[in-house]
């Protein structure tokens, strides 16, 4: 370690992103892209803010992108926050939400950002085992002393918890802030936004990189109450107050702004999700429900970390968490029908000469 690094530096392990591919001719399945082109109405605004106010800060208070996301959640605008991407999003929220000393709560299989901002921020945390269908243990997260973060659907095995088990984890934690993080939730689950109007200990993160294609351009937000609001900008503002830049947002508008277009990429990608898993399940693959864009998946014969690295020479990327409690699955992204058919093609010349 260098002598001129600071504690927090020290202390730090950063988050690994999924590999990124060099060259052309790589099917992309590890980081859960869209593989469907953002709306057409969002080139149109991007070509209209190419002009010469780039020159100039964008807002500071985003204000159209959050009046167009509270008519789309039917909340009020100042219940709205907006960030460069969900991870930012989270990283002011464990700022502003969690305290030093008081131990909070999050699955032990989940985001792994989560433990590198409890560690970047000195908030001590309690992994809580899932059960050994890889569902949430609600009850577990009951009555935690510093407050809760989960992703529902949890990342990466994709399984949602109901409603009603959200609602009460949430009113098991008066006095202390539950996060959940709805990132792929546009694919299937049910969010938990309802219960903002009655939990002011309730804050819900978003992204538009998933179901929206965004992920180059990086629009991430919060919904709670104001309360929790305001105290996510007095962050922002002690940090950067021009988070998000012209383009982005006027990117997120227009996105907002064609639900059609929105609704038809998911559901093309719920059909071939749900069309991917007979598949993986007619090749013996064990497949966990899931209602995001991505299956995680285990070959009970292959090694995943020898699939990962086979696929990988084929040119196909898909993601290998080497925890324990993961190294024998594997997290495939939903692609485009074609990248579909040619990934399971390769698979299954795989599959059968590891099985022969």
């Amino acid at each position: 370690m260098n002598e001129l690094w600071s504690d927090m530096v020290r202390r730090t392990e950063p988050y690994s992103p999924g590999e990124q591919a060099n060259g052309e001719g790589w099917i992309k399945l590890n980081t859960n892209e869209n593989p469907y082109r953002p709306s057409p109405m969002v080139f149109e605004a991007l070509k209209h803010a190419l002009t010469s106010d780039l020159r100039k800060y964008p807002e500071s208070d985003p204000e159209k992108l959050r009046v167009a996301l509270a008519d789309l959640h039917d909340v009020s605008a100042d219940q709205v926050f907006i960030g460069n991407g969900s991870d930012e999003v989270l990283a002011f929220s464990f700022m502003a939400f969690f305290t030093p000393g008081k131990t909070i709560r999050f699955p032990a299989i989940t985001y792994s950002f989560y433990p590198t901002y409890a560690a970047l921020f000195t908030i001590p945390y309690e992994p809580i085992p899932l059960k050994e269908d890889f569902t949430l243990k609600a009850e577990a997260f009951y009555m935690s002393e510093g407050g809760v973060i989960f992703p529902n659907p949890n990342a990466p095995t994709g399984i949602a918890l109901s409603l009603e088990g959200l609602e009460k984890i949430v009113s098991e934690n008066q006095g202390r802030t539950v996060i959940i993080d709805e990132a792929y939730i546009d694919f299937g689950g049910k969010t938990a936004i309802p219960l903002i109007e009655r939990f002011d200990n309730l804050l819900i993160t978003r992204t538009m990189s998933k179901s929206r294609s965004l992920a180059g351009l990086r629009i991430g937000y919060a919904i709670g109450s104001t309360i929790m609001i305001e105290a996510l900008n007095r962050i922002k503002n002690s940090f950067n107050s021009y988070t998000i830049d012209q383009l982005a947002l006027a990117a997120g508008v227009a996105s907002v702004k064609d639900p059609d277009y929105f609704h038809t990429t998911v559901q093309a990608i719920i059909r071939t999700r749900e069309q991917s898993r007979k598949v993986f399940e007619s090749v013996g693959f064990k497949v966990l429900p899931s209602t995001a864009n991505f299956l995680f998946v285990h070959h009970p014969d292959i090694p995943a970390k020898q699939l990962h690295k086979s696929l990988k020479d084929k040119q196909i990327l898909v993601r290998h968490f080497s925890k324990p409690e993961t190294e024998e699955w594997l997290r495939v992204t939903i692609g485009s029908d074609e990248e579909m058919g040619t990934f399971f093609q390769q698979l299954f010349d795989l599959v059968s000469a590891w099985t022969d």
